[in-house]
């Protein structure tokens, strides 16, 4: 007996020299990263980001992954890590067994799990059962139990009980949430740094601030920092919690994180296609006008917007522009209502939910206060919701886990809280941001952002360069038109102060080397006319097989044509261009009058994920699915303010 004793004793003091020896290493190694990052830092603070950015940087700012209260919720069992590998090109083994690589790596990738309950439905899952007193957390971790089919049905009630504000109390208790917030926070810093290779690939920290009032208006953001793990472990992603609380709040975070480390924080609202009109208001949060001040705020906060994702396409709508006839892609469905379907959408909701009447909305606002709240640049991204960021229609692993590849998902109703007229097929394979940087760093890329020098494909990668000046000419493509684009005008994103005659705009797009040929570059225009009233016009600028359409006496380029075969999933590239370059002059230019352009590049007809679909696995689509697009591409707006001379 002595002898057993001496020998449990013994092992029991190994155990615990391992143990401590394990902790000591784990000390040993945060430690090691933390000094790691303050080097870094030091160095991000110092780099010169200024100039000509000459780097095009692919990457996606928005995806998710098992520590989203949702994305778990739905089964995704891939973490931040695999997220990471993926992004920069490895192979992955997605939730569902499935091999799963990009045909290209990124450049860059913001994990940004959502904030409010952080961690909690894992958690949840993994948690005794017998130790869960909340009757409803109880039954939620007992159906999660059950397989795919019981996540999803409880995170469609998780969705639904967030747009009521209903969530059970023990699910957002703040102590126990700030401790596993604070855990899985640091956590992931250090990872994020031992991802992140300056010139080969930027990882970024962030989350998702995800403010839903009025029973599932999203008004979310993807809040993304400059900066590493020694200044970004001061802080915890910012939860609104249940409740109307106002965006402001957000913006307060903000800047009480860059008073109190030094860094550079930004915010990038999404899917105002679903916020019921709420997301680019005309008045402030006490629905009186905007004042100049709270208008200073938010452009200083959100200096770029997503404009297009899996959840649809936010650029412009039919019914705000009946004369455009590319101003319905990706918004089936999605137009329906809010974000859990709780409130339908009306007619009038419209003008407060697409990019295209948020510039304009933004001129008005500039004209009464003196200050654009909406002046900001526009980027793609996917909100996967599966660790995986697919934007492309041959290899989509869809926008949660139980929407991966397979016969069946295109026709599934999707409860985003309810089933209300939404199914599989209307989620778009969608989209990624372009970045013109001058190094492929978090400060370049960062910057870059700040200045809106940035541009959204719908997953795509095509070459867009947008220049305006006043004396631009077709000449100046026969040398380095780029740097004449620089020297004697502003790129994207930028204000185009007064000068002589009318302005001339240098635009030069290449099709995805990967891809589709281009069917034409739009112009975009936007003012506000003498009387006040909002005006638009799309110019036909450039087009594929010019010589074959000629504009009609419309003033329209006749459609490019389809080559889609629908039984192959496949298309030819015996239409279009594959590169398209003009220099332009606005002939209806108004020195008096306050005006944005921005550039939208459409593609041939191309098939869409579902017909993949329908080739893989012999997937039965419903009546109405879309089977093809014209993917595109959108530029930041260039802005004219006579004022700003």
């Amino acid at each position: 007996m002595a002898r057993i004793r001496r020998i449990i004793l013994g092992t029991v003091a190994v155990l615990a020299v391992g143990a401590g020896l394990a902790y000591g290493w784990q000390q040993y190694r945060e430690k090691s990263i933390m000094d790691d990052s303050r080097t870094a830092q030091a160095s991000s603070d110092s780099e010169v980001t200024s100039g000509p950015a000459n780097k095009l940087l692919w990457g996606d700012t928005h995806v998710h992954t098992a520590n989203s209260i949702d994305a778990f919720g739905f089964g995704v069992k891939l973490g931040p890590e695999e997220a990471l590998r993926f992004a920069r090109g490895e192979e992955v083994i997605s939730t569902g067994g499935m091999k799963a690589k990009l045909e290209r790596p990124l450049d860059f990738l913001v994990i940004a799990d959502h904030s409010g309950g952080l961690g909690a439905t894992k958690a949840l899952y993994d948690a005794p059962g017998f130790l869960i007193r909340d009757p409803t957390l109880k039954r939620w971790h007992d159906e999660m139990h059950k397989g795919p089919d019981g996540m999803q049905r409880v995170t469609a009630e998780l969705i639904d009980r967030v747009g009521r504000n209903d969530l059970p109390a023990a699910l957002t208790d703040p102590e126990r949430q700030r401790k596993t917030s604070t855990n899985i926070w640091t956590g992931h810093s250090s990872l994020v740094e031992r991802y992140n290779e300056p010139g080969k690939f930027t990882a970024f920290m962030g989350f998702e601030y995800t403010l839903m009032p009025g029973g599932g208006n999203n008004l979310h953001r993807v809040v993304m920092f400059r900066d590493g793990k020694s200044r970004t472990d001061k802080v915890l992603p910012y939860d609104p919690g249940q409740g109307d609380t106002p965006v402001s709040q957000l913006w307060d975070y903000m800047e009480n994180y860059e008073k109190v480390t030094g860094g550079r924080v930004l915010a990038i609202p999404h899917n105002s296609n679903l916020s019921n009109g709420m997301m680019f208001e005309l008045v402030g949060p006490d629905g009186g006008p905007m004042t100049a001040e709270y208008a200073r705020r938010r452009a200083a906060r959100e200096p770029v917007a997503e404009i297009t994702q899996i959840k649809g396409d936010s650029e412009a709508h039919p019914f705000l522009s009946p004369n455009d006839e590319f101003s319905g892609f990706g918004t089936a469905g999605w137009d329906l209502g809010n974000l859990t379907m709780q409130a339908k959408k009306k007619t009038q909701d419209y003008a407060g939910e697409y990019i295209r009447e948020a510039l304009k909305r933004g001129l008005a606002i500039e004209a009464r206060t003196g200050v654009n709240p909406y002046k900001f640049g526009v980027i793609g991204s996917t909100d996967s919701h599966t660790s995986l960021a697919t934007a492309d229609e041959n290899n989509f692993f869809g926008k949660h886990s139980g929407g991966e590849p397979n016969a069946n998902r295109a026709m599934q109703a999707q409860n985003l809280g309810s089933a209300g007229g939404r199914f599989g097929w209307h989620y778009l394979a969608g989209g990624y941001a372009a970045v013109w940087a001058t190094a492929n760093t978090r400060a370049a890329i960062f910057d870059a952002m700040m200045r809106r020098e940035v541009y959204a494909t719908t997953g795509p990668r095509m070459t867009l360069r947008f220049f305006g000046g006043w004396d631009f000419a077709d000449t100046d493509f026969s040398g380095d038109w780029v740097k004449s684009g620089y020297a004697r005008g502003v790129p994207m994103g930028a204000d185009l102060k007064p000068g002589n005659g009318a302005p001339r705009f240098m635009i030069s797009a290449l099709k995805d080397p990967m891809g589709a040929n281009l069917d034409r570059v739009q112009i975009v225009k936007g003012w506000v006319n003498a009387s006040g009233a909002l005006q638009e016009k799309v110019f036909d600028v450039a087009w594929g097989d010019a010589d074959k359409r000629p504009k009609g006496s419309n003033g329209k380029v006749p459609a490019v044509g389809d080559t889609v075969d629908i039984a192959k999933a496949s298309y030819s590239n015996s239409i279009g261009d594959p590169e398209l370059r003009v220099v332009w002059t606005d002939p209806e230019f108004d020195r008096n009058i306050r005006a944005f352009y921005y550039v939208r590049v459409i593609e041939i007809p191309t098939p869409r994920w579902v017909l993949f679909d329908a080739l893989r696995y012999g997937a039965k689509l419903l009546p109405g699915t879309e089977l093809k697009a014209q993917e595109r591409a959108y530029s930041s707006p260039i802005w004219y303010n006579p004022k700003k001379g």
